[in-house]
Order: structure tokens, then C-alpha cells, then sequence
């Protein structure tokens, strides 16, 4: 017996539960054919960021300024624009042409905190043929006189703009630092998100001691980062009717079981690809096909968010795990008598 890989994310219907997160690797062409051909369902695009939209913007205004030198801001952080195509004209041609190449869902992505220039960009990815949109919010609160409530605003401020722009299905990416995670997911969907991909992973600043400079420290993900955004699946799962994505810690068969039974309609991979290229998708489809088959189960959606924190045996562990028992059972290292 066949087991029945399709799942459904953000209206469409995805060949099985393995897409590819927004990440550089997929801005090129031929990366992106590997991919399908390895097995992935749908391919999400790198992000086009604001502060690239930003500086062509101020770029364009230096050029008509001819040279008054109003702008001093980091010139040199992107490439001046030219007379051939600017970045955000390159990434609208790499979303047509991946959409001519590959026959599977492209997903355009777009980076920043603010509307700006978010609603006429997102207009363009979806002209440019995209499937659906993700909006990959980064912010860090960082003001003591910003509430919650004006960080919270933001977010639903920017999903309401572009929702109001585009028809196209629109997934918000998030990170998990609210104070009410499920109220803010639910607001999110309210405001037009058709699906949320928990959660982004934010970059940590490092020191070096040598120059005393301060620099973003990028580590890939490991599968010990997959329990978080596995608990707020679960929990969010009987919550929300929208579509969920899970990404972070995503590097094997297991993991990718794992969220679909806490309630993912689809495991997003990043760092996995960066460590064993576009071919390690094949291993994670074809581990996930093995599982299922092995347990007689018939299909994705069977078995999809039976262990939710609605279904599970104990819908405690998702909040607490546990917490007394773990830390009193726990005796740390071997050499401790």
C-alpha cells in the first residue's frame, strides 16, 4: 500500500510535507531545480529585506540629487545601483524564472518591520507569478518606552497593509518572544495571515575580543532547537484554523514527523541544506514515506496533529513538560555519586 504524502499549506496542495525555507541557496536557479528534483513540495524564496528596498530607494534619490551627498548611510553595505537592474528587479526576474523551471509552488518572501515599501513589493512578487507570500517580520524591541502593545501593533499593522495589497495566500513569519503567543497568533490571522512558520530565528551579536568589534555570529540549527517551535504547534494546532508551518531544527525524517504530529502541515528546512545540500531532501521524504508505512498509516493528513495538545496523553507536558519531574530526576554528569 501507497502512503498518501500530500498535505495542504496555504490553499495549495503540496506533494508531501518537506518545503524549503527561505534561505540563500535558493537564489539560484539551478539550486532550485535540485531541489524539486530531490522532492521538495514547494520552495521558499530568499527574502528580499527592506533595507535593500531602502537603499535602492535612497540610491535612486542620490542620483536625481546629483551628487549632494544627503545620505551618508553605510553606501558601501549593498551594491549601488547601476544601469543594468537593481536587487529588487533581479529578485522579481529569479521569482519568473523559478516559476518557469520548476513546477512546484514558488513562495516570494519579503524581510523587514515596517510597511514601507512592503505593499507595493509584495504587489510586484505576486505579478512576478509567485504562489504565495511569506512575510519574515524581523524586529528586536530594543526602545524601554515601546509597550507591547505598540511592538504587537506593528506586526498586525504590517500583516493588515499587505493583505490589503496582494490576493495572494500570506504566511507570517514570526518569532516566539510575545507574552501571549496564542492571542497574538490568533490576531495575526485576523488582521489576514492565511498560515504562521514558527518562528524566525533570530541572528545573536557575538564580541570579538581581538578588534572589540560587535558582528551578527551565524550557527546552523540543530535538531536540539526543534522542541521549541514542536511545543507551540502542538499547542497552537486546536487554536487556530490558519495553516502552520514549522521551521528550525529541522534535519531529519524525525523531526519532520514529529511537528506533523504536534499539527504542522508542512516542516520547513534551512540549515540541513547548507550542511548536505539539496539531495538530503530526498532522505527526509523518503524517511518520512518509511515511518508511515511501517505504521500502516494511509496518509499524512491520518496521522497530521494526533499528538496535538488537544490528542496528546498528557496535554501538561506541552506546557510545563514536565518541569518538576525533569529537574528532580535529573543528576547531571556520570561522575556526580
Amino acid at each position: 500500500m501507497s502512503v498518501d504524502l500530500t498535505t495542504r499549506y496555504l490553499g495549495l496542495t503540496l506533494k508531501n510535507p518537506v518545503v524549503v525555507a527561505a534561505c540563500s541557496i535558493a537564489g539560484r536557479l539551478d539550486v532550485v531545480r535540485r531541489m524539486e528534483d530531490a522532492g521538495a513540495s514547494a520552495i521558499v524564496l530568499p527574502s528580499l529585506f527592506e533595507e535593500q528596498i531602502e537603499h535602492e530607494e535612497m540610491a535612486i534619490q542620490r542620483f536625481y540629487e546629483r551628487g549632494t551627498e544627503s545620505f551618508a548611510e553605510a553606501i558601501d553595505y549593498f551594491p549601488e545601483l547601476d544601469d543594468r537592474s537593481s536587487t529588487s528587479e533581479l529578485y522579481l526576474d529569479h521569482v519568473a524564472a523559478c516559476k518557469s523551471a520548476v513546477s512546484v509552488p514558488i513562495i516570494g518572501s519579503l524581510n523587514g518591520v515596517s510597511p514601507g515599501g512592503w505593499v507595493r513589493y509584495a504587489k510586484m512578487i505576486q505579478d512576478a507569478g509567485a504562489d504565495a507570500l511569506e512575510l519574515n517580520v524581523y524586529f528586536v524591541a530594543t526602545d524601554a518606552e515601546e509597550t507591547s502593545a505598540q511592538v504587537e501593533a506593528r506586526y498586525l499593522n504590517l500583516v493588515t497593509e499587505v493583505r490589503r495589497s496582494v490576493t495572494l495566500p500570506l504566511a507570517v513569519k514570526v518569532g516566539p518572544f510575545f507574552s501571549s503567543l496564542p492571542n497574538m497568533a490568533k490576531r495575526l490571522v485576523e488582521s489576514g495571515a492565511n498560515g504562521l512558520v514558527l518562528f524566525n530565528r533570530f541572528l545573536q551579536p557575538d564580541i570579538d575580543l581581538e578588534t572589540l568589534n560587535v558582528g551578527p555570529h551565524l550557527v546552523l540549527s540543530t535538531s536540539d532547537e526543534l522542541r521549541l517551535p514542536l511545543r507551540w504547534m502542538a499547542i497552537l494546532r486546536p487554536q487556530l484554523k490558519c495553516s502552520l508551518a514549522a521551521t528550525t531544527g529541522v534535519h531529519t525524517a524525525s523531526d519532520v514527523l514529529k511537528l506533523l504530529l504536534a499539527g504542522a502541515d508542512v516542516a520547513m528546512v534551512a540549515s540541513s541544506l547548507y550542511a548536505h545540500g539539496p539531495g538530503h531532501i530526498r532522505n527526509l521524504v523518503e524517511g518520512v514515506n518509511a515511518w508511515l508505512e511501517e505504521r500502516e498509516y494511509e496518509s499524512v493528513t491520518q496521522m497530521k496533529g494526533s499528538i496535538s495538545q488537544e490528542n496528546a496523553r498528557d496535554p501538561s507536558a506541552f506546557e510545563r513538560a514536565n518541569y518538576i519531574k525533569t529537574l528532580v530526576n535529573y543528576t547531571g554528569a556520570d561522575s556526580i555519586t
